[in-house]
């Protein structure tokens, strides 16, 4: 037996090894972004690739980092999708940036678990501060910060946002007419809202038969209609049940349409209902004045909230929510175990944020938006955010001249919707009769676009995803890659083009 005593511990934190190794670290992910460009945007292996590749059990011998890293490039870089690469255009940005990323790294460092505030009071305070600060950059209500009679929390994602906001309008609700009423409560939302909320009305509770997704139309540019909602609410109401909670959406995931939310609120405060604004993708856009007016009546809602992962460069995960009534909130969510209390908590002056969240733990998020706002400033960002909509305008006007391809849904912020158009594809059908609106060649339009679609994607040079509107099978451009600047817009562009003539020689 050795000399070291049993009470010996090693040292996982030893700050030499850690400047040595975290240098090692800052050098490879330096080097992976200076040479995305070089890698399949979409991931190219099959499925199980990386079982094949990696040992059946962990090493019993600890091995060096360099090692690690080796491995790292070797077998899991080509089992990415590259979320950060210039030529990245499919489902929405998750873009980074040094702030961020320096961010990550701080409240990585501290590690410390905020859940309330006497764990960390810099998390939970700066977390205050830092969601008032965006909120002013929104020119939110008053009603909605803490400088006024609201406030807000940092969540993982938008999901846990309408949750949490979900079962705050359900206890509320409960609490008045008794929990045996829950089968009578109804939930509304368009067709567009992303199924977040359908999920999370499952967990609530909500009777799947009570999830009211109404149908919108190309007609309104695919936005929730405040006819046809209140004339949903009104039937519900004479088949006995109860308007609960309505999810507004600015941005929506497949066409980043606007609910017109000041309309769609003047209907349900007729019903005394919840309404959560979210704004997960669209909602960075609205610290430029220019685009404020799309949260144009937000003060009728009771709650609003968006990603700054998405768009604000803050990294993944951080959804920011904001509420009137923190104390619905808390009601609903709060637990007071003996092993949590502290003078700070009884006093009732201090924000314990695990009252606000699913879950006990929480990041430090905080950290990294607060780092992000400070470095980059607010003209900053509002000037990349207009540059992305200024190469998606590009993006749509390169679209719009060329007579083989349609814009499907109006360009709004920086995400445009196309195909190649029923008239390309029936002029290279000429030799057939060809009528565009039978339905069997509208699925012969979709399988066209969609096999363009597959095209495009397995050369690796860029990537994009699609969404169905209306029966139409959709190509998605989101633009808003850090990276990407006009050059890539250009070259995705060209690609596109190319890989549609093939398509159209081979397929019509």
């Amino acid at each position: 037996m050795g000399s070291q005593s049993i009470y010996t511990k090693e040292n996982l934190l030893d700050s030499n090894e850690f400047r040595k190794q975290a240098h090692i670290m800052v050098d490879f992910i330096a080097d992976y972004y200076e040479n995305i460009e070089k890698y399949p945007v979409l991931s190219q292996v099959e499925p199980g690739y990386l079982q094949t590749v990696l040992p059946k059990s962990a090493p019993y011998c600890p091995e060096p980092i360099e090692s690690i890293l080796k491995d790292v490039q070797d077998y899991i870089v080509p089992g990415l999708t590259h979320w950060q690469s210039p030529n990245f255009f499919a489902y929405f940005p998750a873009n980074g940036s040094i702030a961020g990323f320096l961010g990550e790294m701080l409240a990585t460092g501290f590690n410390v678990v905020g859940f309330n505030w006497v764990s960390s009071p810099a998390a939970s305070e700066l977390e205050s501060i830092v969601i008032d600060w965006l909120g002013q950059m929104l020119v939110l209500p008053k009603s909605f910060l803490f400088s006024g009679s609201g406030g807000g929390v940092i969540h993982g994602s938008s999901c846990e946002a309408i949750l949490c906001t979900l079962l705050a309008a359900r206890d509320l609700v409960l609490n008045t007419i008794g929990s045996d009423s829950i089968g009578k409560l109804v939930v509304y939302c368009s067709d567009q809202t992303h199924s977040a909320f359908q999920k999370a009305s499952q967990i609530a509770g909500i009777h799947s038969r009570n999830f009211r997704a109404i149908k919108t139309t190309r007609s309104t540019s695919f936005a929730l209609s405040p006819h046809l909602l209140r004339s949903t609410i009104c039937s519900d109401i004479e088949d006995g049940l109860i308007p609960l909670y309505l999810c507004a959406t600015v941005g929506t995931t497949s066409t980043a349409a606007v609910d017109p939310l000041g309309s769609l609120c003047n209907v349900t405060k007729d019903y005394g209902m919840w309404v959560h604004v979210d704004a997960a993708y669209a909602g960075s856009a609205c610290i430029c004045p220019e685009f404020h007016h799309f949260i144009d009546g937000v003060e009728g809602a009771n709650s609003f909230s968006f990603n700054p992962h998405k768009l604000l460069f803050t990294m993944l995960d951080c959804c920011c929510l904001w509420v009137k009534d923190p104390n619905a909130l808390i009601k609903s969510l709060s637990t007071s175990p003996e092993f949590l209390r502290n003078k700070a908590t009884d006093s009732k002056q201090v924000v314990d944020y695990k009252d606000w969240q699913i879950s006990l733990s929480r990041r430090f998020r905080a950290m990294k938006l607060w780092i992000v706002l400070r470095s980059y400033g607010v003209e900053k960002l509002r000037n990349v955010l207009r540059s992305n909509v200024a190469l998606a305008k590009l993006f749509e006007e390169l679209v719009a001249t060329d007579n083989k391809f349609e814009i499907v849904a109006p360009r709004k912020f920086s995400l445009v919707c196309f195909r190649i158009s029923p008239s390309a594809i029936s002029k290279a059908k000429s030799s057939i009769i060809f009528n565009s609106k039978s339905e069997t060649n509208k699925s012969y339009i979709n399988e066209i676009n969609n096999k363009l679609l597959e095209s495009i994607n397995s050369s690796g040079g860029l990537y994009m995803t699609p969404t169905v509107v209306e029966g139409v099978f959709v190509l998605r451009c989101a633009i808003g890659a850090t990276l990407t600047q006009e050059a890539h817009v250009r070259m995705a562009w060209n690609v596109i083009k190319k890989h549609a003539d093939v398509i159209l020689n081979m397929h019509v």
